[in-house]
């Protein structure tokens, strides 16, 4: 968090506020135009700008920041993850971020079952540490792996378990609270916790209570999931006068909760799940009720429209998801079974689901479902505003058969999904909410959907809270007379108004302060085409919409977002934190000087670029591209750091060194390379790779010439596995050289066409700049198994200039995007005639094939050859499935570990790397995550602790505790240097160790596998 000498567009009066609190407080406390910026919004339509942010070390932190605005008259905010979705999070005074530092688990009873948390705690840590000891936390949102105990105690968060477990409410046994005015209490449960409280306080509740039995006792809906308003219901004697439970989900508009005390529960030694599948949601809906007699822990709904791809999901056009528990794996099983026959006719299809791996994997389409629903299928924009409202299950499929009629009545369009055995819907609309007729018709539809719910017996929320979104509509629900009471009890907890005001009771207007108000409703001018975006770079901004799946702080293999912030903690370097930035630099009031921001250029000064948020958020957030982006603007027409010229322009220096390779790679082992690094922006701590002998287009040149003609520019055809070299045929400045046949025969090539022998599938293989004058022993192995399975394998050629192809992946990743284009370009004008004909290009660098795959397409968006080019884009193993799919790797037989590339698995994915793995017997998975090294990244000065703290996170740990004569895989030159670099070891491309293995065979043995593991020792250069 910034200091205090950053004031730049703050209040009047603010600093001496921001003065006081950071002399009566020991956390930090910022005025930074890049720290409020970040906490202006939470998950929700609305945004607040902060006046500071505080965040707390300890409760006597809160207490002295409480004393501070109270002498001052400024509002108090308490924020966990910022998770919320009706606007709880934002305000305009002073932000509390318990993440910071609040964040202990204090003590854990086994025995009792019982927890002590502090606000900041995060859901999953909770879990981890009860699951030591065979249990869990029974509320379970599915924004687990972010949210913390503070906020949802505050909202009174439910999860997909709720039917089993219920509500945040029913695990509370005792809160400690700080009041706006200073006093310091414990609510738990019963009339001694009453009494225990503070005579004002004390004398106040029973007033209130007393006066008003009758209202109380019958002003509330009986439903699972009545969210919505005060619960003051809870203080009724023969409800056990709870005053913990009053005080949840009150949004911290009565208190600021310090700790914790929550129940936990003894999860079922095993589960089965059990997938229904029914016509439509209104269907799924009649039945969700009917099953809970089964005694399931879920019944969690969702429609065909959110989910991308249905593999593994049984026919239908929505699904319930159904987990039984059991004492034993037979017995989940069983009861599941039970289930699925009792669902009988009313579903199309179903299947259990035992393997955890695969619950796994389908508990991530529905917890990714928040995020999903933000786009309808054709690309428009949907938000929240009604994500949680909830009916009696019994009425479910009703009310949704006229939440359709409605949206139809107004226009609109969404997909439900949600907590269908508690009747608690989710759903985000295509609510227009960047123009005033749009707004006018989000209020005016909310306001039906009020009707709606409550004619039905509903809540306005049944998880979220009502924050600014649906508290205008409260006395829909309850009535004018309940409301009032809402707000004596408010003013009795709060007079001075000074806790979240805004919030649930005199709540803003629900079409007031809309995030989007300040953003400019003209697309900005920018160099990447944005396509999924129309082009406007600001509704590619607004693509985050909160979720926070990027503050994930425990790493998964099967993820890489977002590396940055899990080696920082920082919101500022989280994928949201970056969007918020941006966000505001658009809008333009606390970020003021645009692309020339300081905040933002230091936020995304971490972003490693690696693309896992184009794949891992659920949202499709590119803030690799948004960087690049960014940069672009942000150094046009000024010095750039070194490492963009070092770095960011190494194809060009790399063609220059290759002449003087051994001379360069001398220097670079005397003292004088320590100069060139300081020069270069380069960290003292890494090696400077060194540089091939002989580039991997020369040594291509001189296997297809022999003869000895100038071809280190060309390229020609392959002779084939087993047949020598025949001449050659030029076509032209920019093409193919021609093959040898396979009688020796000399083949040709035209502009647009296959070469050579016509009996073998012609492919392009990619020279991209790692391979050609970094690695060319990957690429001279590629070449060989690629031939061994049949292919007739080309490159291209530059022609005559003084010029190589390139991917332009160095120059998008330091914003030099002009360089970027015009490399790009010249790329074009030589791949799309030989590619016209559907030949594959098989690019074996990850980097540089997402580059083809997204960056060119994107950044040429004027050229449809560039999405041409793109479009033919494979990886080597994917090359190998689609163009020999009958041949037969060598049957290496070895453990693996190592690095998938983050580009790889953000834009191509890995599933015939497995297959391909799975078939040469290299069995084990591969780290998730991202190497840290990341291109110029991860050499860059500035970088190289983070660049290490990634690397540890999940690969150089299993890269150390790797048994003896596991192999060492990872097709990204970053990867395998970052490896050697960091662990001592030397990672192997793909192509490498089948190459070798094909050699083992040939060599005499049944089958490729090697009797010892690879060498220790650095690659060997030709």
């Amino acid at each position: 968090m910034a200091d205090l000498t950053k004031t730049r567009g703050t209040p009047d009066g603010t600093r001496e506020l921001a003065r006081e609190l950071a002399d009566a407080v020991r956390g930090e406390v910022s005025l930074a135009a890049g720290d409020r910026a970040l906490m202006t919004m939470d998950a929700s339509n609305y945004r607040r700008v902060p006046r500071a942010v505080v965040a707390p070390r300890d409760a006597e932190d809160v207490a002295a920041a409480l004393r501070v605005c109270r002498e001052h008259g400024v509002p108090v905010v308490p924020r966990g993850g910022g998770t919320s979705i009706a606007g709880q999070a934002t305000g305009v005074g002073v932000v509390l971020d318990f993440t910071r530092h609040l964040r202990r688990i204090v003590s854990l009873d086994a025995e009792a079952g019982t927890a002590v948390v502090q606000p900041g705690v995060v859901l999953d840590d909770l879990r981890a540490a009860a699951g030591a000891h065979g249990l869990t936390f029974g509320p379970d949102p599915s924004t687990h792996s972010r949210c913390t105990l503070g906020g949802m105690i505050g909202n009174n968060s439910c999860g997909s378990h709720s039917v089993a477990w219920g509500t945040t409410a029913d695990s509370v046994r005792e809160l400690e609270v700080l009041t706006y005015g200073g006093e310091r209490l414990r609510a738990g449960r019963g009339a001694a916790a009453l009494d225990a409280l503070p005579q004002r306080l004390r004398d106040g509740v029973r007033a209130l209570v007393n006066g008003d039995l009758a209202l109380l006792r019958t002003g509330y809906p009986e439903l699972p999931r009545r969210i919505s308003g005060y619960a003051l219901d809870a203080l009724l004697p023969e409800k056990g006068t709870d005053l913990a439970r009053a005080l949840t989900g009150s949004e911290g508009t009565l208190g600021v909760l310090t700790e914790a005390t929550v129940a936990l529960v003894r999860p079922p030694a095993a589960k089965a799940l059990a997938v229904l599948g029914y016509a439509d949601e209104s269907a799924a809906a009649e039945a969700a009720h009917t099953l809970l007699s089964y005694g399931p822990s879920t019944v969690e709904g969702m429609a065909a429209d959110l989910v991308g791809d249905a593999t593994g999901l049984p026919k239908g056009g929505a699904w319930l998801f159904v987990e039984m528990g059991g004492g034993t794996p037979a017995e989940a099983l069983a009861r599941a079974e039970e289930l699925c026959r009792g669902a009988g006719a009313a579903t199309t299809d179903h299947t259990v689901v035992t393997d955890p791996a695969r619950q796994r994997a389908l508990w991530r389409v529905r917890e990714d479902a928040a995020g999903t629903a933000t786009r309808m299928p054709d690309g428009s924009e949907a938000w929240p505003g009604w994500e949680d409202c909830a009916v009696p299950p019994e009425r479910l499929g009703a009310y949704l058969r006229d939440f359709r009629a409605l949206l139809a009545q107004h226009g609109l369009r969404g997909t439900p999904y949600g907590h269908f055995g508690d009747g608690c819907i989710h759903v985000r609309i295509d609510f227009d909410l960047l123009s005033e007729p749009g707004v006018r018709r989000f209020r005016e539809f909310s306001c039906d959907l009020g009707d709606l719910v409550v004619a039905h017996g509903g809540s306005l929320s049944g998880e979220h809270g009502d924050g600014q979104a649906r508290a205008e509509l409260l006395p829909k629900m309850y009535g004018g007379e309940l409301v009032g009471l809402f707000e004596r009890f408010k003013d009795l907890w709060d007079p001075a108004g000074g806790l979240n005001p805004g919030m649930l009771v005199r709540p803003d207007r629900m079409d007031e302060n809309l995030r989007f108000a300040p953003l400019p409703r003209k697309p900005v001018d920018v160099e990447f085409g944005y396509p999924h975006d129309s082009g406007d770079f600001s509704a590619a901004v607004r693509r985050c919409v909160g979720v926070a799946k990027c503050r994930n702080s425990a790493p998964s293999a099967s993820a890489v977002m977002c590396p940055s912030f899990r080696a920082t903690g920082e919101e500022q370097h989280s994928t949201r934190g970056r969007a918020r930035l941006l966000h505001e630099m658009l809008a333009g009031e606390v970020i003021t000087d645009g692309w020339r921001s300081e905040e933002v250029r230091d936020a995304l000064d971490l972003c490693l670029s690696c693309k896992g948020c184009r794949s891992d958020c659920p949202v499709g957030v590119d803030m690799a591209t948004y960087k690049a982006e960014f940069l672009h603007h942000h150094y046009a027409g000024r010095l750039r750091p070194a490492a963009h010229y070092s770095m960011g322009r190494l194809p060009r220096w790399l063609r220059a060194a290759a002449p003087v390779a051994p001379l360069l790679n001398a220097l670079a082992r005397t003292p004088l390379a320590g100069a060139g690094k300081r020069l270069g922006g380069i960290a003292p701590q890494r090696a400077i790779p060194e540089l091939a002998g002989e580039p991997f287009v020369r040594w291509w040149a001189k296997r297809v010439a022999p003869e000895g003609p100038e071809m280190a520019e060309g390229l020609a055809g392959s002779a084939g596995p087993t047949e020598a070299a025949g001449p050659t045929v030029s076509v032209g400045p920019v093409g193919l050289t021609g093959a040898a046949g396979p009688a020796g025969t000399a083949g040709s090539v035209g502009p647009t066409g296959a070469a050579g022998t016509r009996e073998r599938p012609v492919l392009l293989l990619w020279p991209d700049t790692f391979t050609n004058y970094l690695a060319p022993e990957v690429g001279r192995a590629a070449v060989h198994v690629l031939e061994a399975a049949g292919l007739d394998v080309r490159l291209p050629e530059a022609g005559r200039r003084r010029a190589s192809l390139c991917c332009g992946l160095t120059y998008v990743s330091t914003g030099q995007l002009d360089q970027a284009r015009a490399v790009m370009r010249r790329t074009v004008d030589a791949l799309d005639p030989l590619l016209a004909d559907g030949t594959p290009l098989a690019v074996l660098e990850p980097s540089c094939a997402a580059a083809l795959r997204t960056d060119l397409p994107e950044l040429l968006s004027d050229d449809p050859r560039a999405a041409r080019v793109a479009a033919s884009v494979r990886t080597f193993a994917q090359t190998l499935e689609e163009q020999a799919p009958a041949w037969e790797p060598p049957r290496v037989g070895r453990p693996v570990v190592g690095q998938t590339h983050c580009h790889q698995h953000a834009v191509l994915g890995e599933a015939a790397e497995q297959r391909l793995r799975a078939r040469a017997g290299l069995d084990g998975a591969l780290s998730g995550g991202c190497c840290g090294l990341a291109g110029n990244f991860g050499f860059e000065r500035s970088h190289y602790d983070v660049s290490v703290a990634c690397a540890e996170e999940q690969l150089l740990p299993s890269v150390r505790d790797a048994a003896p004569g596991t192999e060492v895989l990872a097709d990204g030159f970053s990867c395998r240097t970052q490896i050697d670099q960091l662990a001592g070891r030397r990672a192997r491309h793909l192509a490498e160790v089948l190459a070798e293995g094909m050699a083992a065979e040939a060599a005499g043995g049944t089958d490729g596998s090697l009797p010892e593991g690879p060498s220790a020792e650095p690659p060997t250069r030709p």
